[in-house]
């Protein structure tokens, strides 16, 4: 991982885990939002991991690539055992919170969005989470998955934060952010509309999603 300083140098990351760690406990706290700590060492995790192309990117031989969520939750609808469910369920939620919150804007021009993603991946936890009850193993995941489903818009928005912190982006595409804030409800993109002059106003469609 590496992230650029304000003459456009290349900033070399010794350790990514504690990048990412440092990163998210600091928008955590400024943010003013609590996650479950393990909750949250889920993600520094889940952001270690991805950041290797072939742990992100499936290839079976032909291409290499993302496989859409949807066919995805048809394997997990498909499978012919529970743990090859709970492992498209998990994968689900994994790709659509990484997605969503380091490429949000490269789905601006996609036939799905944003809130597709968030709405995708939160299901998933939720759904891993009752499944994987009743074990002493899955019992301590459980509040995990939960946690990440309840608090999956929460943590796109952090994610958004440690993205833009790692390019050190002081721009913002307000049109982008508006269109986010009107899909999601995300309370990042209501303070960054209004400390840029923008007062979102609500439809009764966005307000019930963050």
């Amino acid at each position: 991982m590496v992230g650029r300083s304000s003459n456009d140098r290349v900033v070399q990351v010794p350790n990514l885990e504690d990048y990412f760690r440092t990163s998210i406990d600091g928008v955590l706290s400024r943010q003013g939002v609590a996650v479950d700590p393990h909750a949250a060492h889920y993600v520094v995790n889940l952001l270690t991991l991805f950041s290797r192309s072939e742990e992100l990117y499936e290839d079976d031989g032909e291409t290499c690539g993302l496989r859409p969520l949807a066919l995805m939750l048809a394997d997990a609808t498909d499978a012919r055992s529970a743990a090859e469910r709970n492992h498209s369920l998990q994968r689900i939620g994994d790709v659509a919170l990484f997605i969503s919150g380091f490429f949000a804007d490269s789905l601006a021009d996609k036939p799905v969005d944003i809130d597709y993603y968030i709405n995708m991946g939160g299901n998933a936890y939720g759904s891993l989470s009752e499944e994987v009850r009743g074990t002493f193993r899955g019992n301590a995941f459980a509040s995990i998955y939960r946690e990440l489903a309840v608090k999956f818009q929460i943590l796109v928005d952090v994610l958004n934060e440690v993205r833009d912190e790692a390019r050190q982006e002081s721009d913002v595409d307000l049109l982008r952010t508006y269109e986010i804030w009107l899909k999601t409800g995300s309370r990042r993109a209501s303070k960054l509309l209004r400390q840029n002059g923008v007062v979102p106003i609500s439809d009764g469609k966005a307000a019930g999603r963050h």
